[in-house]
């Protein structure tokens, strides 16, 4: 015969090999490439092919050969009917070994031949095609374009499938889907949630019915099918799956448990409270006292590995205190919700002392972290819970958190400056940063602390004294060009609007009990002359009305201080700013039908409605500001008079049942009426041709009254 027997039979298989692809060049017909290529591939599957190799039968077919394989229907005489299909798959399994080649686009317009061959009924002589596939889609993954290739031509759905079906290679299509999710999580959910949706519904049954090992093997796997979004809470099929996982949680954390089996479940109990909150964890006494056991245990293992930390073992623990992070948050806002809680009082009370127990020893450790390991994501997840902690809980650690403020501050600084590439650790990745290897904004998680701690004396001077002053203005110029560049469309809160809102926040602090610290720290003057502009910018998109009513507030109460400064006397800026100003304060009222009368009663006006709540402390603030800022800027009283707010307010007032009118809100209109017609002697004209001394009478406005009685 003209092809001599393989390494088994002749003992030189490198030989045979060269000499089969001699014949692979060279062959006369289809039959002598063909006997050739079932040596070469005999070779192939005994992994006697190296890397030189490889290229060499790759360099003599390239992929028109394995190629005209995979399309052919007629098998040789004798031969089973997929015979050159798996020759092909063989052969192109040999390919993507190499990188550079599993990348190819002739490997990449493959991938719905490798979908049909997972989907197609396995008899145990097409085994080894399913292999062939499973290590060609494997190469394809691992490549920079291939897992938005393998998405976008139904590779997961196939994968599902096959899965689902139980067959040859079920457990190693599994293994493709968490590698496919890893790295594309949101595509895969968003092109095949009902496929891996019944994937999920499969593992949850295992998981529950589980009684052995298995069920903690589970654990490790399952995080890798509860998405973030779409909400599993959203359909049936979702609901009975978080169902049969929190029965299953409850059955094996209510366990005498080791290490290696507690840690996974801690991790899976995560990941659902990252997807879902709470949500998956049912009302009433057995809830409650598996959200309580949860929490507990989160807390016990965070003070075993961060209260004594040996450096290796903590390394080693990184990921599961991260998912207890998870779960401590989660504690804390179940501790604080008010409406539907799934805690009883008791147990609340009691949680947030382990709680309080279990940060003392993040601060522990916060306070023993080295200039060298500020890049360690595990910091970042630290610092966030930490802060999570100071937002709400502003009376206990306060000693501990004032001593830990000037690494707090220089952690924050060093990330926002450095633009710090920290990235989650995977699993337990929280949700802001999950799939993201953008820069960490600690300073996010830290601002509603920092404005509590702004609010005391103690906390507010360590803040100015480490310069967080200066770091938060540049912050706000920051995050103000990133909401911006955003759409301007009405959208969700964003991450970058509530940050502002918080900033203007602290800020506010630091005005009312820091003045002096305002008028000299240029910081303070920067921060002016951004909200000056910002502001007429701001207020005509109404989805922002929160975040003008704190740039307006802000700015008013700055503008009494930094009167003097030159941005302020009488300039463009000034005058655009002032203006809006006075529009979102006039703009919020309105007249309305009384129903329990014929007349008409003062109301919120409608687009201010649904936001009052948030903005209405600031709507005051802004009034009271503002009438302090009249007397200091002569040109004010014409803006006023632009605007017509005067002609406005006087209508609304006379129009309006005075019994609608609140004392607080007489007192903040009169504010500022008595202001305007002291400063200028047209605004008086105008309030007294309103009829004005008979409305002040009515509402018992006794200062206007008697300014207006004044010649």
């Amino acid at each position: 015969p003209r092809f001599p027997a393989m390494a088994s039979d002749s003992g030189d298989g490198h030989a045979t090999l060269k000499r089969c692809l001699g014949v692979l060049r060279d062959a006369r017909n289809d039959s002598e490439q063909f006997a050739a290529l079932l040596l070469v591939t005999k070779a192939v599957r005994a992994g006697e092919v190296d890397a030189k190799t490889r290229r060499q039968i790759f360099d003599a077919i390239g992929f028109t050969f394995p190629t005209r394989l995979l399309l052919s229907r007629q098998p040789p005489a004798g031969c089973p009917p997929h015979t050159f299909r798996a020759l092909g798959l063989t052969l192109l399994a040999c390919f993507c070994t190499d990188p550079e080649l599993a990348g190819h686009s002739q490997i990449l317009n493959k991938i719905p031949t490798f979908n049909d061959v997972l989907l197609s009924p396995c008899d145990p002589d097409s085994t080894s095609m399913v292999d062939d596939v499973h290590q060609c889609l494997s190469a394809v993954l691992a490549t920079a374009r291939g897992p938005r290739e393998l998405v976008t031509k139904g590779t997961v759905s196939a994968l599902c499938q096959a899965y689902l079906n139980g067959g040859h290679g079920s457990d190693r299509a599994l293994t493709l889907l968490v590698g496919l999710l890893a790295v594309a999580e949101a595509k895969c959910w968003q092109r095949d949630a009902p496929q891996l949706l019944a994937v999920l519904s499969k593992l949850s049954g295992d998981f529950l019915k589980a009684e052995d090992m298995t069920k903690f093997e589970l654990c490790e796997v399952l995080p890798h099918f509860i998405p973030l979004s779409p909400p599993l809470t959203e359909n049936s099929q979702g609901s009975e799956c978080l169902s049969r996982l929190y029965k299953g949680l409850a059955d094996v954390l209510g366990s005498k448990l080791s290490q290696s089996q507690r840690d996974p479940a801690l991790k899976l109990a995560a990941s659902l409270v990252q997807a879902c909150g709470a949500e998956w964890i049912p009302a009433g006494s057995a809830g409650s006292k598996f959200l309580a056991l949860l929490v507990n245990l989160a807390c016990v293992e965070v003070r075993l590995t961060l209260e004594e930390p040996d450096p290796l073992e903590v390394e080693g623990k990184k990921e599961v205190v991260t998912a207890c992070y998870v779960l401590m948050e989660m504690g804390i806002q179940e501790c604080l919700r008010e409406e539907n809680p799934l805690l009883e009082n008791v147990q609340k009370m009691q949680l947030m002392r382990i709680m309080e127990e279990a940060f003392g020893a993040v601060i522990f450790y916060l306070r023993q972290v080295k200039q060298e390991e500020l890049q360690d994501p595990f910091i970042f997840a630290s610092v966030r819970v930490l802060g999570a902690w100071m937002a709400e809980e502003t009376s206990s650690l306060k000693q501990e958190i004032c001593e830990l403020l000037p690494f707090l501050v220089g952690y924050a600084r060093k990330l926002f400056m450095e633009g710090s590439p920290a990235v989650s650790p995977p699993q337990a990745e929280l949700v802001s940063t999950k799939g993201s290897a953008l820069p960490q904004d600690a300073l996010r998680f830290l601002l509603p602390g920092l404005c509590h701690l702004t609010a005391e004396d103690r906390p507010r001077d360590i803040l100015i004294s480490e310069g967080a002053p200066a770091l938060l203005c540049e912050y706000f110029l920051q995050q103000w060009d990133v909401l911006t560049s955003e759409s301007t469309a009405p959208a969700p809160l964003t991450s970058t609007e509530m940050s502002l809102q918080t900033t203007c926040g602290v800020f506010l602090n630091l005005v009312v009990t820091a003045p002096d610290l305002v008028r000299r720290d240029k910081t303070f003057s920067s921060l002016m002359d951004v909200l000056l502009k910002s502001l007429p910018l701001l207020l005509p998109q109404k989805h922002h009305l929160v975040l003008a009513a704190n740039v307006a507030t802000l700015g008013l109460m700055m503008a009494r201080i930094l009167s003097g400064s030159a941005a302020l006397q009488g300039t463009r800026s000034a005058k655009e700013f002032f203006g809006a100003a006075i529009r979102f304060l006039s703009q919020a009222h309105t007249a309305q039908a009384d129903p329990s009368s014929d007349g008409l009663a003062l109301a919120v006006s409608p687009a201010y409605v649904s936001v009052w709540d948030d903005i209405s402390e600031l709507w005051f603030l802004g009034m009271q500001a503002l009438a302090g800022c009249i007397p200091l800027f002569p040109w004010l009283p014409q803006a006023a008079l632009q605007a017509c707010w005067l002609q406005g307010l006087s209508q609304l007032l006379s129009r309006v049942t005075p019994a609608s009118v609140d004392l607080e809100l007489v007192t903040a209109f009169q504010a500022v009426l008595v202001e305007l017609a002291r400063a200028s002697e047209q605004c008086r004209d105008v309030i007294l041709s309103h009829h004005a001394t008979e409305w002040a009478n009515l509402y018992g406005m006794a200062a206007l009254e008697q300014c207006l009685a004044e010649q």
